[in-house]
C-alpha cells in the first residue's frame, strides 16, 4: 500500500516543485512587461553569485554578465526580493531625483536590524525625512562644516599623523579610523577622553568585520561580534547623552545639544530612542566611508608618484603664501584653492565607489523604457557602473586626477555619483571632502611616506584589505 502512495506522490511533487521553479523564473507582470533577466533558484535567487568577492578594480562580474546578455535594465532576485537593476547612468539619474507615492528609499529587515531600527533615517520617508534631514544639515551642512568645523579636523588631522610619525609606522585604515572618530565623533558628541575614541574604534571594527558575515548569533561568530560591537557602541552614546542630559548643559556647540533640544519640544517626531540611534548611524557612515576614503587615498596617491608630486606642488605653494607667525592650521581660503587636491579626492571616489549601489522600492507601480516594475519589487541602481564605463571616462581604471581637468569638482552628475544623487545625496558629503583635503595637506608637506606591505584590495562586496596597508611615515624634517 506505501509503495502505491509514494507512486503517487512521487509524480504530484515533482509536477509542484516544476510548478514552483516554473512560477519563479517567470513573474507575471499586469498590464505590462518586464525587463529581461533570470530569477536564479525560488527564495535563494541570484544573491550567492551577486555577493562574491571580486576584483577591485573591475565591474563586479555578477554584473558584465547580465549587462552583456540583458542590456542595463535587468531583473533578478537577491536577498528574498524581486529586483530589476538598472545600470543606466540616465534612468538612475531620474529615478534617484524623486522619492514620492511610486518610490521610496529601502534597506533589507537585516541591515536594519543590525545597523538602527525600522525608526532611524535610512527607513523613513517623507515629510519626517525631510525634517531630520534639515536636523543633520545644521550641523553637516557645507557653511557649518567649512567654519566651525574644518579647524577641529585639522586639529585631529595633525595629532594622529603626528602619532603615526612617532611609531614609525602604521596600519592607515586602522589609524585612519581614530583621525575620523577624533575629528567627527568628539563634534557629535563632545567628549575630552581618548579612551572612548579607542573603544569606538574597537567596537565599530567588530561590527564591520562581522557586517556581511553569516548572520548566526553563538558566541566565537563574527556575526556575534558585529552585534556585540553594536550594543558597546550604542550603550556607549546612550550613557553619555543620559549625562549630557541630566546635567542640563546646552553649550557644547555639538549635535548632542541640538538633540536634546529637539526631543524637549512638543511638536517633534526625535524620541531618546531616535535621537540615539542618530548619532550611532552616523558614526556608522562616518567610519565606515571615511575611514575607506583616507586608506584609498593614501593608496593612489603612494601609488602614482607624478600624482604626489603635483600634490607636493600645490600644498608646498600654499604653506609658502601663509602668514607663519598667525598660523593655526588649514584656512577656509586654503582648502578653497586646493584645486588639484580636489581632482584628487574626486578621482578616489570614482574609482574606489565606497557607495556602489543604492535601493528603491517600488510602493505603485512604475513604467521605465517600456518596461513595468510591479508594485512591491524593489529598484536597484547600480551607480558605480558608470564609474568604470569606457565610454563614459577614459581608460576608466587608471587613476587619472587630471581627467577633472575643466569640470565641476563640487557637485554630482549623470556619470558621477559618488556621493550617492537626488534627495538621499549623502549628508556628509562636504565633512568628507574637507577631511581627505587636510589629511592629504599634512601628509605631502610634513611626512616622509612609503607602502611597507599590503595595498591588494577585495570587493565582498565591502572593501576589505587581506593584507592591510602598512606605510612607514616620519617627519619631514627638511619642511620644518
Amino acid at each position: 500500500m506505501w509503495q502505491v502512495i509514494s507512486i503517487c506522490l512521487v509524480p504530484i511533487l515533482v509536477v509542484a516543485i516544476s510548478h514552483l521553479f516554473y512560477s519563479w523564473a517567470n513573474p507575471k507582470c499586469k498590464n505590462g512587461k518586464l525587463p529581461p533577466g533570470s530569477m536564479g533558484l525560488p527564495f535563494i535567487g541570484e544573491t550567492l553569485r551577486f555577493f562574491s568577492s571580486h576584483s577591485f578594480y573591475d565591474i563586479p562580474p555578477f554584473m558584465s554578465k547580465r549587462i552583456a546578455r540583458h542590456g542595463h535594465l535587468f531583473r533578478t532576485s537577491l536577498i528574498g526580493q524581486r529586483v530589476v537593476v538598472s545600470t543606466d547612468p540616465e534612468i538612475n539619474y531620474k529615478v534617484l531625483q524623486q522619492e514620492d507615492e511610486s518610490l521610496v528609499m529601502w534597506y533589507t529587515d537585516c541591515f536594519l536590524g543590525i545597523v538602527g531600527s525600522e525608526e532611524d533615517l535610512m527607513a523613513i520617508h517623507g515629510s519626517d525625512h525631510k525634517y531630520l534631514k534639515n536636523l543633520i544639515l545644521h550641523f553637516l551642512g557645507p557653511e557649518n562644516v567649512r567654519v566651525k568645523l574644518l579647524p577641529k579636523v585639522d586639529e585631529a588631522t595633525r595629532k594622529h599623523l603626528h602619532s603615526w610619525a612617532s611609531n614609525g609606522s602604521v596600519d592607515v585604515k586602522h589609524g585612519a579610523a581614530y583621525i575620523i572618530f577624533e575629528s567627527f565623533g568628539k563634534n557629535l558628541f563632545s567628549y575630552d577622553k581618548d579612551e572612548i575614541t579607542k573603544t569606538l574604534v574597537e567596537s565599530f571594527k567588530d561590527f564591520m568585520d562581522g557586517f556581511v558575515s553569516f548572520p548566526l548569533y553563538i558566541p566565537g561568530t563574527a556575526f556575534y561580534a558585529c552585534i556585540q560591537g553594536r550594543k558597546k557602541a550604542v550603550k556607549l552614546i546612550k550613557d553619555m547623552y543620559q549625562a549630557r542630559k541630566a546635567s542640563k548643559n546646552r553649550n557644547h556647540g555639538d549635535f548632542v545639544d541640538r538633540l536634546l533640544e529637539e526631543v524637549e519640544k512638543e511638536n517633534t517626531i526625535v524620541d531618546e530612542s531616535l535621537a540615539i540611534n542618530l548619532v550611532f548611524v552616523l558614526l556608522f557612515a562616518a567610519y565606515e566611508a571615511g575611514s575607506q576614503a583616507l586608506t584609498l587615498l593614501t593608496k593612489f596617491v603612494f601609488e602614482n608618484p607624478n600624482v604626489l608630486q603635483e600634490l607636493m606642488k600645490e600644498h608646498d605653494t600654499i604653506v609658502r603664501k601663509r602668514d607663519k607667525e598667525l598660523h593655526g592650521g588649514v584656512t577656509l581660503e586654503e582648502y578653497k584653492h586646493m584645486t588639484f587636491t580636489h581632482k584628487v579626492i574626486n578621482e578616489t571616489c570614482r574609482l574606489s565607489n565606497i557607495q556602489p549601489m543604492i535601493f528603491r522600492k517600488v510602493v505603485k507601480d512604475i513604467e521605465i523604457n517600456g518596461y513595468k516594475i510591479p508594485k512591491g519589487w524593489i529598484f536597484l541602481a547600480f551607480t558605480s557602473v558608470v564609474h568604470l564605463d569606457p565610454e563614459k571616462h577614459e581608460n576608466p581604471l587608471v587613476f587619472n586626477p587630471w581627467r577633472w581637468e575643466g569640470k565641476e569638482l563640487h557637485s554630482g552628475s549623470k556619470t558621477f555619483m559618488a556621493f550617492g544623487s537626488g534627495v538621499r545625496l549623502c549628508l556628509g558629503a562636504e565633512f568628507a571632502k574637507v577631511q581627505m583635503a587636510i589629511y592629504l595637506h599634512y601628509l605631502v608637506t610634513k611626512y616622509r611616506c612609503s607602502v611597507m606591505k599590503g595595498g591588494e584590495v577585495i570587493r565582498k562586496p565591502t572593501i576589505s584589505y587581506p593584507n592591510g596597508l602598512q606605510i612607514s611615515i616620519e617627519e619631514n624634517i627638511s619642511k620644518e
